[in-house]
This record gives C-alpha cells, sequence and structure tokens, in this order.
C-alpha cells in the first residue's frame, strides 16, 4: 500500500514506524500507558496504527520467549548425555548463570558436580576453569599476579599475568578448604565482576559464573565459610544421592564402549540474549509483594516474622534475599513458557535462595532443628497466602 495519491505517493513505513510518526505529527510520542488509550479510544488511523504496533510487539515477544525456551531445552539435553538425573541441580545452576550470580553446591563426592560444570561449558562453548582449593592456595594463584619480564633490550617491565579467575565458568572445588584469606579473593569478582590488581582494574568477561562446591561431612582441615561470602551465592543447591533407576542408568553408560559426546548448542552471544529476555519477564506488583513479605517473615525482629522464626532464627535474610527471589525466579518462569512472574515462580526457588541466608540461634541446634526444616513451615505459610497467579 502507498499513501497519497496522484505523484507525491511514497511507499508505507512499517506499522510502529508510521505509529511514531502519526503520532509525532501531533505533538509527540504518547507516554507510557498512553498506547492503551489510543487503541480504545483515539483517532480511527492512530487507533488502527497502534493495534498493529501492540500486536507486532507481541508476536515478536512471544517469538523470543519460544527460542528462548527451545536453546534452553537443548542444552538440557545436551547435560543429559553426560549428567544422569539430577534435573533440579542442572536447573539451578542455569538459572544462577542467566540471573548473572553465583551456586553453591553441597554433596558428597562422586555426585558428578565437577562433572556438570565442565558439561555445561562444553554444551554452551564457554572458557572453563577449575581451582582446586587448598589449605597453602594463595589469593594470588586465583586472580593473578605481576611477573617481572625482561625485553629484547635488557629493559624490565612488569605485566599483569591473569589467573584462572579469567574465564566463564569457573569451578572452585572444596572451596571450604581454602584459608579465609584465600576465599576473600573472590569476593571483588563475584560481586563487582573485576579483578583488582595494583592500581589497575580487570573487567571480566560476561557471562561469569562461579560454582563452588563443598563436602559436607569432612568437617577437619576445613574452614567454613563466613556470611559475607555465603550471602554473594545467588543459589545454595544440595546434591542428593540419585534413585535406583538413575544409578542402574549411570552403570550402564560406564560400560559402553563409546563415550557420548557433548556438542556446543550456544555461544556467549546468544547466552547474553536469552538472559536479555530473562529481564523482560514482568514481575506484578502483588508478586513483588509475595517475595517482600517472604523475606521479612525470616526476620525474627519484624512484626511480620514467622513463630518458627522468632523461636529459631537468629539473623534472618538480607535484603539480596528478596532480590534473588525475583530474579531466580524471572529465568525459572522463562524456562516454564511464560512472561510473567507467578507466587508459584517464587516459591520454587525459595529453599535454595534462602537456605544459606538464615543463621539459627543455640535454641535451635539444641533441638535438632535445620535451616531447611525451618524454611519448610515458613514457605508452608507463605503458600497458604499466596496470591493467584
Amino acid at each position: 500500500m502507498r499513501w497519497g495519491s496522484g505523484r507525491r505517493r511514497c511507499a508505507r513505513e512499517p506499522p510502529e514506524l508510521e505509529f511514531r510518526s502519526r503520532c509525532a505529527a501531533i505533538g509527540g510520542y504518547p507516554r507510557k500507558g498512553a498506547g492503551a488509550r489510543l487503541r480504545r479510544s483515539g483517532p480511527p488511523l492512530l487507533r488502527r496504527l497502534a493495534h498493529i504496533a501492540y500486536n507486532g510487539s507481541v508476536a515478536r515477544a512471544e517469538a523470543r520467549l519460544e527460542e528462548a525456551v527451545a536453546r534452553l531445552e537443548r542444552v538440557r539435553q545436551e547435560i543429559g548425555k553426560i549428567i544422569v538425573g539430577q534435573q533440579d541441580v542442572v536447573e539451578g545452576v542455569l538459572i544462577c548463570l542467566l540471573a548473572g550470580g553465583h551456586v553453591l553446591l553441597e554433596g558428597v563426592p562422586g555426585l558428578g558436580k565437577t562433572t556438570l560444570l565442565r558439561t555445561l561449558a562444553r554444551a554452551l562453548n564457554l572458557k572453563y576453569s577449575r581451582i582446586q582449593f587448598t589449605p597453602d592456595l594463595m589469593p594470588a594463584d586465583i586472580v593473578g599476579s605481576m611477573i617481572l619480564e625482561t625485553g629484547e633490550q635488557g629493559a624490565k617491565t612488569l605485566r599483569f599475568q591473569p589467573g584462572p579467575i579469567f574465564a566463564h565458568l569457573v569451578l572452585a572445588d572444596e572451596i571450604n578448604r581454602a584459608t579465609p584469606k584465600t576465599q576473600s579473593a573472590l569476593l571483588e569478582a563475584m560481586q563487582e565482576g573485576t579483578v583488582t590488581s595494583g592500581n589497575t582494574t580487570h573487567q571480566l568477561e560476561a557471562p561469569f559464573l562461579v560454582m563452588a562446591t563443598q563436602n559436607p561431612i569432612e568437617m577437619e582441615g576445613t574452614y567454613p565459610l563466613p556470611e559475607a561470602q555465603l550471602d554473594r551465592f545467588l543459589m545454595k543447591i544440595l546434591v542428593n544421592y540419585p534413585s535406583r533407576s538413575e544409578l542402574a542408568m549411570i552403570v550402564e553408560r560406564t560400560i559402553q564402549k563409546e563415550e557420548p559426546s557433548v556438542e556446543p548448542v550456544m555461544d556467549r552471544r546468544a547466552i547474553l540474549e536469552v538472559r536479555s529476555v530473562c529481564r523482560e519477564v514482568l514481575v506484578a506488583p502483588h508478586v513483588q509483594e509475595f517475595a517482600v513479605d517472604m523475606v521479612l517473615s525470616t526476620q525474627p525482629a519484624h512484626p511480620q516474622a514467622h513463630p518458627m522464626a522468632q523461636r529459631y532464627i537468629r539473623y534472618g535474610s538480607s535484603p539480596r534475599g528478596a532480590q534473588a527471589l525475583v530474579e531466580c525466579g524471572r529465568v525459572l518462569a522463562l524456562m516454564r513458557g511464560r512472561f510473567h512472574l507467578s507466587a508459584d515462580d517464587v516459591l520454587a526457588v525459595a529453599p535454595a535462595v534462602l537456605r544459606h541466608r538464615i543463621i539459627l540461634n543455640f535454641d535451635a541446634h539444641a533441638d535438632g532443628q535445620t535451616a531447611d526444616g525451618i524454611l519448610e513451615e515458613i514457605l508452608r505459610s507463605q503458600a497458604a497466602r499466596a496470591p493467584a497467579a
């Protein structure tokens, strides 16, 4: 179609550009919310253009959603070639990667924690590094150090040699075996995405994920992570034993002649695109309030505190907990094929998000209470008051 008549005809603009130009001709592009009013009661021409632009944006959003869900499903299929079961663990690691956070895995040896991150790096075609934490590990062994070089003319210069932290996926294996001084070397990288050496700050390339592991049954020669560092992990995921059928499948794959190979199905650019789609997931005010109330229910001094929190919790979740509930819930909503966050999404991620953010008091230890048990009671109470989706 063409606008005008006679010799002064011009090619028709795309609907959204035409909508913007027509609005500009009558006094500027409408403010937020005005598009809906134009679709209802605007002039006939602008009303039609507003509907076309709105429908076009909705169609593009749905297409981006379907593409992101399909990409993540392909990643899970590739991981499934190596990792048997552990669907919750795989889902949690992907959520942390797309939400821009870090994850702490706790489980006994031999459950595939190291293999998971190595397989994920292959499927996503990302740079992977492993740091084995030991008591004699130094901070420079993680972030890097300045080295002295001698040039061809004999001149000596200092050059920064990057450490293994300069990767996309970093495995901090048995992180609680290193001293607090070495553990603190990860704080800046995890929080700011930078590494400072001398007077120079080096930027880490996105995406950047630290997956730390620790063994809960071996306490000799270990240094528990301080609360400040625990709070910087977006999730703490418990890795449990496989079921009988999963264990049988693991043994069956072990005796196969050929080891399955993992094909890269995404790259760095695709991950950043999916991450941008996650940030477009809508959060309704009542769901946001639900996440806030959940965090306040863990703080014993707050009027909205749960009775179990008042009795057994010494310190409740920090504001990072509320941020993590919303960010992780948005990624989970996208994985489930929705462009809006629901209360069920918040409840689903709450145990992994909050279990390491509450500190129990002496009464809890004396009565045999655990963080997961207390959280289960709090979440059951919150689920009864959950708003409708």
